[in-house]
C-alpha cells in the first residue's frame, strides 16, 4: 500500500499500472501517428527497464503491474521483456560515435585528459573547435573496443545507483557479466533529502513536516524549484544559486512562528546560505556542493567496493549513465576519482541512453550471455539421515529408514555465473507414491550456502503442483507438501529451472506420464 499525502492508502500496484497504461496508450497514439496504419498493443514488444539493484519480487511486481496495464498477459508473457537499466546502457554505448560522448577534460583548461596506460586508446573530440581526429566523426566506440575488454556500468538515476561489470565476449556484442548487480539507494534524491535538512536545520524540523502535510502542493513547487537548481550546479561555476520559496512556504512561516523567514535565516547564521536581496534562499556554490557530499561519497565507496573484487580485474572503462549523470558534480567528482584508474565514457544524451538501449534490447535480447545469479534457488528435499551432517531434529523414519527433512537442494548459488538460457534438471520421487499430487515449493535464499528450507533469508518463491492420474484417492493437504524424496526408480518427478534471462523459469515433469506443469518464480504471493 502507498500512502498519499491525506493518510490516505492506496494498492502500490494499482498506482504503478495506470502509469504504466498512460504510457502504452500514448506510446500507441505517437506510432500510429507517425505511420500509415493503426498500430495496436498487440504489434509491439514492450520493454520495461527496471534497476539492476532490484530483487526478483520487484521484477516480478513491475510485470504484474504491466498486465494490469494491458502490456502483455500471462498467456503472452513473450510479449513484454524486463530489462536490466545497466545493461540497456551498456548495449546503446557502443553503438554511439565518438562524437556522441561528453569529451574528457582536465581540470580548469578543459583540454582532453591522458586516458590510464592500458586502457583503449579513444578519438578525442576538441570541444573549443569541434575538430576531431579523422576518423573520430564516424568511429563507434566499439570500432576500438576488443573481445575480452572489461568495462564497468556505473547507472546513477532519481533513486538508486546500480553498478555491474561486464566483458566483451565476441566483437559482435555479446556480453558476460563478471559481477553481480550491486549498488543501493544513493540516487539524485539523496541530494534532495540533504535540502529537507538544511531546511529543517534553518526552520525547524516540526514546521517542515508541518508544511508538507498541510501545504502539500507548496511542498511540491519548493522541490521543483530545488531541482532546477540542483541540476543548474557546476563545480567550475562561482555564481551562486536561488531557491525560490513559494508563497504559501513563507506565509505558513510567519503564521506558524510570527516572524520572517528571512529572521530565520539569518539566526542561522552559515555564509553558505543566506536571504538574496530578490527575496530567495542564496546558497554559494560550496553550500551546494555540500548537499551532494554524502550521496558522491556513497556512490565512490559502491564503487571501490566492485573494484576490490578479484572476479572484476582488469576493468577499464567506467560508463556513467542514468538522469543523475547529468550532474556536471557528479561527473567531475568521478573523473576527479578514477581517470587515473579508468577511462570514463559519459555519452552526451545521458539521461536517453537507457531507453535507446533497452530498444536496442527489444530487438536482441539474447545480447548478455552470461549474469550472476542474484540469489540461491533450490528446492526442500529429503535425504538420508548423517548424524555428522544433519540435526537430530530433523531427522525422520520411513520403513525403517533415518531421513533428514527440510534440506535446500540448491540448484544454482547467489554469485553463480549463469548462461543464457542454463537448465537444470534433478529426479525426485513423490514423498508417498500413493498420494493423488505430488507438490514441489521451490525456495530462495540471499546466501550462497543455505543447507536447510527454513534457514534464516530463506523464502518460498514458487510452487508446482503435478498429479498422479493412476491413483484415485482425492490429495490431502500437505501431500508432498515441503520436499520431495531423490531417487532414481519408482514414479519420478523431474524439475528443471531454467537460468541466466533477466527472470527465472521453473518446470515438473511426471517422466511417467509426460505430464508437464510450468511455472514462473511468484515472489509475491508465497
Amino acid at each position: 500500500m502507498v500512502a498519499a499525502s491525506n493518510g490516505r492508502e492506496f494498492p502500490a500496484i494499482t498506482i504503478f499500472a495506470h502509469s504504466l497504461r498512460f504510457f502504452r496508450d500514448h506510446a500507441l497514439k505517437e506510432l500510429t501517428g507517425q505511420s500509415s496504419v493503426t498500430i495496436d498493443n498487440d504489434d509491439v514488444r514492450w520493454v520495461i527497464t527496471v534497476p539492476a539493484i532490484w530483487k526478483a519480487p520487484a521484477k516480478q511486481f513491475m510485470r504484474r503491474a504491466a498486465y494490469q496495464a494491458g502490456i502483455a498477459s500471462p498467456l503472452h508473457p513473450d510479449r513484454l521483456l524486463i530489462a536490466l537499466e545497466p545493461e540497456a546502457a551498456s548495449i546503446f554505448i557502443r553503438k554511439l560515435r565518438m562524437s556522441q560522448l561528453i569529451p574528457e577534460e582536465d581540470e580548469g583548461n578543459r583540454r582532453p585528459s591522458s586516458p590510464p596506460r592500458g586502457s583503449p586508446r579513444l578519438p578525442h573530440h576538441d570541444a573549443d573547435s569541434d575538430r576531431m581526429q579523422p576518423s573520430a566523426t564516424t568511429d563507434h566506440v566499439s570500432d576500438h573496443l576488443k573481445a575480452g575488454t572489461r568495462y564497468m556500468v556505473v547507472d546513477c538515476g532519481g533513486g538508486t545507483v546500480d553498478i555491474t561489470v561486464h566483458e566483451l565476449e565476441t566483437v559482435k556484442g555479446h556480453l558476460r557479466e563478471l559481477h553481480k548487480a550491486t549498488g543501493g539507494p544513493f540516487g539524485s534524491t539523496g541530494v534532495d533529502r540533504q535540502f529537507e535538512t538544511l531546511l529543517c536545520e534553518i526552520f525547524g524540523a516540526e514546521f517542515i513536516e508541518a508544511f508538507k502535510q498541510k501545504r502539500p502542493a507548496g511542498w511540491v513547487d519548493l522541490m521543483i524549484a530545488f531541482e532546477s537548481r540542483k541540476r543548474a550546479a557546476n563545480p567550475r561555476k562561482d555564481n551562486p544559486l536561488n531557491v525560490s520559496l513559494p508563497f504559501s512556504f513563507i506565509d505558513f512561516y510567519k503564521k506558524q512562528n510570527g516572524t520572517h523567514v528571512e529572521t530565520a535565516v539569518r539566526k542561522f547564521g552559515d555564509r553558505g546560505v543566506t536571504w538574496s536581496v530578490q527575496g530567495m534562499l542564496k546558497l554559494t556554490p560550496g553550500a551546494m556542493i555540500a548537499l551532494f557530499r554524502p550521496t558522491l561519497d556513497s556512490i565512490k565507496s559502491a564503487i571501490y567496493d566492485v573494484l576490490s573484487s578479484p572476479a572484476v580485474k582488469g576493468v577499464e572503462l567506467l560508463f556513467l549513465v542514468g538522469g543523475f549523470a547529468e550532474s556536471a558534480v557528479l561527473q567531475q567528482e568521478i573523473r576527479k576519482e578514477f581517470a587515473d584508474k579508468m577511462r570514463i565514457i559519459i555519452p552526451q544524451d545521458v539521461s536517453l541512453t537507457i531507453l535507446k538501449g533497452a530498444v536496442c534490447f527489444g530487438l536482441d535480447p539474447t545480447v548478455v550471455t552470461v549474469r550472476r545469479s542474484r540469489m540461491t534457488y533450490g528446492i526442500g528435499v529429503v535425504n538420508r539421515f548423517d548424524p555428522t551432517r544433519h540435526p537430530d531434529s530433523k531427522r525422520v523414519q520411513k520403513n525403517g529408514t533415518d531421513w533428514c527433512t527440510g534440506v535446500f537442494d540448491v540448484f544454482v548459488r547467489s554469485g553463480q555465473s549463469v548462461t543464457l538460457g542454463d537448465k537444470v534438471v534433478r529426479r525426485y520421487a513423490p514423498a508417498n507414491y500413493a498420494q493423488a499430487a505430488s507438490v514441489i515449493h521451490v525456495y530462495c535464499s540471499e546466501s550462497s550456502d543455505p543447507r536447510y528450507i527454513d534457514d534464516e533469508g530463506v523464502t518460498r518463491c514458487a510452487t508446482l503442483r503435478i498429479g498422479h492420474p493412476e491413483t484415485l484417492q482425492a490429495p490431502q493437504a500437505g501431500d508432498g507438501g515441503t520436499e520431495v524424496w531423490r531417487s532414481s526408480s519408482g514414479c519420478v518427478i523431474e524439475t528443471v529451472m531454467t537460468f541466466g534471462d533477466t527472470e527465472i523459469g521453473v518446470m515438473a515433469r511426471d517422466v511417467t506420464t509426460g505430464l508437464e506443469v510450468g511455472s514462473a518464480i511468484d515472489f509475491l504471493n508465497n
